[in-house]
């Protein structure tokens, strides 16, 4: 259940609760966040028989360009779940949900948001063994990854804002993967949400935690971090979360033709 937040109360997720697969959903309301979380082990994916009938050509032709089967098989899994979960706002099955690109806010080209006729807004990642889907009434993105080794750190580092350069580079040494991966993945979400994905430098905006002089998140948008076990994930929301959000995991089994 969703509660009412006091302004002034740090946005923290509801308690993870498992969620049956659904059938029916209602588009999140103002100051919303519906998150689907699909955990995809190894041996699952390894022997899963997956129903494609839903995908459109331009899905088969991604997931036939993958050359290893559990890369194949991830993708198949996300977008199959995808289409679950949009059939489910929609009222629709889910081979008739339409995925098209909005343009791209840096260039115009057709490469910007993803979206769905119809239905609310929505980002879709996937990464670490999972799928993390994002569901609101205003734009929208999610991302997620696992922390990387701490050999790499301090040059991957440099790509990001200079106070979160120094934010990761101030943490202990064993902590810094796990420091960069969260602003990695509060960027991604970020400049997912604003549809820009990489077409816009991840140093010109800052995600960290903040200080007296420097806020926490860009103008206008909400960042939140996902609890996602070892693996890093955060969404980002135009405007204010005034609701507390849960994450709803699913059975992968549910997925199974």
């Amino acid at each position: 259940m969703q509660l009412p937040l006091d302004p002034a109360t740090t946005l923290r997720p509801g308690q993870a609760a498992d969620a049956s697969w659904p059938t029916a959903l209602d588009t999140p309301p103002a100051g919303a966040l519906d998150l689907w979380l699909l955990r995809l082990p190894g041996p699952w994916l390894g022997t899963a028989a997956l129903d494609e009938t839903p995908l459109d050509g331009q899905e088969r032709a991604r997931a036939d360009a993958f050359a290893h089967p559990f890369d194949r098989a991830g993708y198949v899994a996300a977008h199959l779940t995808l289409r679950r979960i949009l059939g489910a706002y929609l009222d629709a099955a889910p081979g008739a949900v339409a995925l098209v690109r909005e343009a791209c806010p840096c260039c115009g080209g057709p490469h910007g948001r993803p979206a769905a006729p119809g239905a609310p807004s929505f980002s879709l990642a996937r990464g670490a063994g999972l799928v993390l889907i994002g569901v609101a009434s205003t734009p929208v993105g999610v991302a997620a990854e696992r922390p990387p080794g701490v050999h790499t750190v301090a040059e991957a580092a440099r790509s990001l804002h200079p106070a979160e350069h120094r934010e990761v580079m101030a943490a202990p040494v064993v902590r810094r993967p796990a420091v960069h991966s969260r602003l990695r993945v509060r960027k991604h979400a970020y400049l997912k949400g604003l549809g820009a994905g990489l077409g816009r430098s991840p140093a010109l905006d800052y995600v960290g935690n903040g200080g007296p002089d420097t806020p926490p998140w860009p103008a206008g948008w909400t960042i939140v971090d996902v609890p996602a076990g070892t693996a890093s994930a955060a969404a980002a929301v135009r405007g204010r979360l005034t609701v507390r959000y849960d994450v709803r995991r699913l059975d992968p089994e549910g997925l199974a033709a």
